[in-house]
């Protein structure tokens, strides 16, 4: 993995490129890597449930900060500095890992 010291241009940088190339950010510090070939990756079905379960809960987010009503009921709900988006997809998760436990 490659470090940029001074490059002004690329200091504080991160993301990927292309997918070919990932730029990181650990201590102050830029670093470049190869971008990651998760292809020959094979996930478990538990691991499969909760990647689902987590889509779920994007989509869960995406729809209350979307409706301008939904959002502004949530904000209410939440202490300041607190984003609604984050604390939509943590309410969606508690609720359904409660129910997944309630079910076992």
């Amino acid at each position: 993995m490659a470090r940029f010291k001074t490059n002004l241009l690329m200091k504080g940088t991160s993301g990927q490129l292309n997918q070919q190339l990932v730029l990181k950010n650990y201590g102050g510090k830029t670093y470049i890597s190869r971008y990651p070939d998760m292809s020959k990756v094979k996930f478990t079905e538990s691991q499969k449930t909760e990647q689902g379960l987590f889509a779920d809960a994007i989509a869960y987010a995406r729809s209350i900060i979307s409706d301008p009503e939904k959002k502004a009921a949530f904000q209410a709900s939440l202490e300041p500095g607190r984003r609604v988006y984050n604390a939509a997809i943590s309410a969606y998760l508690k609720e359904h890992k409660n129910k997944k436990d309630q079910e076992l």
